[in-house]
């Protein structure tokens, strides 16, 4: 009977995985030692309770490392306890484990010169390194005590992995009873393997973990390496990593001319306005009527009687666009003016390092500044680039603490939560800069029972949540109205990206797929009208710098939408279908980031006719110049640290 239950088997596999754990810990205590000048750990309780929120970063990474050792040693092939089959596992689990756990050592030292956990893209420096043998050989005698320490504490893993060992069972007759129980108990271990790679959950509110969620857990910054491991980072990465530097031959000017990297405004308001700014999730710009209105789409209907409302008081832009594809994508775009491209820059190697954003730039004028998201704390990844980004305060479902008002799937209803937001921030001093990221205009596309059939159910499922969250704000502005800081505020309501579609014929060409709205409203300042000029999300911290009197040199790629001294030409910047996407004057320029494989009218956002071999304009030359130029200087100030106001020459 205990070979039909495996008992013996499944203790050594416990035992075994276990050990993982024991000398993770103490590859982040030599972690620790070797960096604490950088790390600034002030108590062994701090270190320890570092060490606990680093379990979920460990049980990714080992789970990941383990899965073939994983496999082996639970699936019933009759043969698991025989001692030729138990040498196999041996050299399965530590060829795998160590050639892993050998990356955390590199870190011991690595890290003193990157500042971060080493990822994939240290094989792309490697890769323009011609002398890699030299190089190795260089390190392991300047470094011989991180080799020899690594040989010591592997040899101590091997011992204590041999203490408890598989002792053979003879194959009993009843081989049915073994299988089915097996399988039912490799079948278990599966779906926690994969809640374990997810991040030790199974919600689809929240994807899975990335290096940027580890920065949730820390009041400093730089304790997210010491909650991160070394193989974590490096497998999150090893196929997310479309951060390397372009080497276009640019006329000398380029990037001043086109990109302007450092931005300068002059704008003198009486006062110094709060700031909120709304990012509503999934709201494509197709549902607003109020941002349709010269499309052209026959029998248009709109689904935001309140927005269109407010929209006739406020400064709008019917021609925006998101610059990325994603929640987070959404959040580093309009709060630090960062778009994604290929991958996430949130979830890249270099999301840690000083970024100036609308968060840095006005706390540094006395703002305090909030973010809200109903959904669970860390959901999407927002709680940890708050922190990255400095903000003040994060105001999360934990904080809300009201399971009554949870949706079932995502979050809070938006309804409540907004609530919660006005009633919040007035115990926050003025001026103050809020962020709300709503939760409630996503799949499964519900809405609270008490409103059922108050909405119009439209023509796809998304019509009916839209018409909800577009009832919350109505009952947020009345009960912001109502306040004593609502005169002295700008609010600016955009969007992530964009949800189902419905009016096909415009909202599915190539150009359209992701576009959103974007728009200024304030009781106070003259922010009126309707300017079909293009933007795009990372135009939003510029301007808002630009309405404050803002008066610092600041990095940003976008635009002050507001400035009427400067005049700087609109465009928009986006990825899509695996190539960038640069819209600019007359034209759309598409290209792989070496090579452009089309210039198209303006108009012709389905990319329908290609004029690249037609003949060419000035304007055209001038559009592939300025397409080069922004992605040129993204990265160049991206993988050089330089997301601030310093300057990079061409």
């Amino acid at each position: 009977m205990k070979f039909l239950t495996r008992k013996q088997e499944y203790g050594v596999f416990l035992y075994r995985i276990l050990l993982a754990y024991v000398f993770y810990f103490i590859a982040r205590l030599l972690f620790l030692m070797y960096n604490q000048d950088l790390l600034q750990v002030d108590s062994i309780g701090q270190f320890f309770k570092l060490s606990y929120y680093g379990l979920t970063f460990d049980t990714t990474a080992i789970l990941y490392v383990n899965l073939l050792f994983i496999f082996l040693s639970l699936f019933p092939l009759f043969i698991n306890t025989r001692i030729w089959y138990q040498k196999i596992l041996f050299y399965v689990y530590f060829v795998f484990n160590l050639f892993a756990y050998a990356l955390n050592f590199v870190d011991l030292i690595y890290y003193k010169y990157n500042f971060s956990r080493t990822t994939r893209t240290v094989l792309n420096v490697l890769e323009n390194e011609e002398n890699k043998g030299r190089m190795f050989v260089r390190f392991g005698i300047d470094y011989w005590h991180v080799f020899l320490l690594f040989i010591c504490v592997s040899w101590l893993w091997i011992m204590l992995y041999k203490k408890y060992r598989v002792t053979p069972v003879p194959i009993l007759r009843n081989g049915w009873v073994y299988l089915g129980s097996s399988l039912l108990f490799f079948g278990i271990v599966g779906v926690l393997v994969v809640g374990g790679i997810r991040g030790g959950d199974f919600k689809k509110s929240t994807r899975p973990i990335n290096m940027v969620d580890a920065s949730r857990h820390v009041d400093k910054v730089e304790h997210s390496d010491l909650v991160l491991n070394t193989p974590f980072a490096f497998i999150r990465t090893f196929t997310a990593n479309s951060f390397k530097k372009v080497n276009y031959s640019l006329p000398e000017g380029t990037i001043e001319k086109y990109v302007k990297p450092i931005k300068e405004y002059h704008n003198n308001p009486p006062t110094r306005p709060n700031i909120v700014v709304i990012i509503t999730e999934s709201f494509s710009r197709e549902y607003l009527g109020a941002f349709n209105k010269d499309v052209g789409i026959e029998n248009f209907e709109s689904f935001t009687p309140f927005l269109d409302s407010l929209a006739q008081y406020s400064l709008i832009f019917p021609n925006a666009f998101a610059n990325g594809k994603k929640s987070i994508h959404g959040m580093s775009s309009v709060l630090a003016g960062i778009p994604s491209f290929d991958d996430a820059f949130t979830s890249s190697a270099y999301s840690k390092q000083p970024i100036e954003s609308l968060v840095s730039t006005t706390e540094s004028i006395g703002y305090e500044t909030s973010f809200f998201h109903g959904a669970p704390n860390g959901s999407m990844g927002f709680q940890g680039f708050a922190t990255i980004l400095g903000i003040d305060h994060y105001f999360g479902m934990e904080e809300y603490n009201n399971d009554e008002d949870f949706d079932g799937s995502w979050g809070i209803w938006d309804e409540p939560f907004l609530q919660y937001m006005v009633q919040t921030l007035n115990t926050q001093p003025q001026p103050f800069f809020s962020t709300v990221f709503t939760v409630s205009s996503h799949e499964p596309y519900v809405i609270p029972k008490q409103y059922k059939g108050k909405f119009p159910k439209g023509y796809v499922p998304m019509h009916q949540t839209v018409g909800y969250t577009d009832y919350a704000f109505t009952k947020f502005f009345e009960s912001a109205k109502k306040q004593p800081w609502y005169d002295n505020t700008i609010f600016v309501i955009t969007s992530d990206h964009g949800n189902q579609i419905h009016y096909g014929e415009e909202f599915y060409k190539v150009i359209n797929r992701n576009v959103v709205p974007i728009l200024f409203f304030s009781p106070k300042y003259n922010l009126q009208g309707v300017n079909k000029e293009l933007a795009q999300q990372m135009d939003i911290y510029p301007t808002l710098l630009d309405l404050i009197g803002y008066e610092k040199p600041f990095r940003s790629w976008g635009r002050s939408l507001t400035d009427t001294i400067q005049k700087e030409k609109p465009f928009v910047l986006k990825h899509g279908v695996g190539q960038y996407q640069f819209l600019m004057g007359n034209y759309i320029c598409i290209f792989d980031g070496t090579n452009v494989s089309g210039i198209y009218d303006i108009k012709d956002k389905a990319l329908r006719k290609n004029l690249l071999s037609s003949e060419k304009t000035p304007e055209m030359g001038e559009i592939i110049l300025a397409a080069k130029a922004f992605v040129k200087d993204y990265f160049d100030r991206i993988i050089d640290n330089k997301l601030d106001s310093h300057e990079i020459s061409n």
